[in-house]
């Protein structure tokens, strides 16, 4: 994008995130000024209102790029190895065992300073 287009679009972006901001303050006033409204058109109204919210904003150059964020992202997540069940399992215990032992540990500390404050103190 050339900064000539970036000049060209910025009013325009302006204008669709004021256009964005005004779908969600109508979903937050609607839902109010419509309490007596049933709960299930309420939450109808206000998620369409977000979407459509939504919609607009995603098409500033803000939004493009938060898109592209979140191809890239899933990209990225493709790549992840994820460990096998039998690894899991064996962490897993290792946390647990882990945990028993410092938990003993803690434990056994806290009698024995119990115990040292109680002839302390008598």
């Amino acid at each position: 994008m050339s900064t000539d287009s970036k000049a060209v679009n910025m009013p325009l972006d302006v204008a669709k995130w004021f256009v964005a901001l005004a779908f969600l303050a109508a979903a937050v006033a609607g839902n109010y000024m419509y309490a007596e409204v049933g709960l299930l058109y309420r939450v109808l109204a206000v998620v369409a209102l977000m979407l459509l919210g939504s919609g607009v904003a995603l098409t500033t150059a803000k939004g493009q790029t938060f898109l592209q964020l979140l191809k890239d992202a899933n990209i990225e997540r493709r790549k992840v190895v994820w460990p096998t069940r039998q690894e899991t399992t064996q962490t897993t215990m290792i946390v647990v065992a882990v945990v028993v032992i410092v938990g003993l540990a803690l434990w056994g500390l806290d009698t024995l300073l119990g115990w040292l404050v109680k002839l302390l103190v008598g």
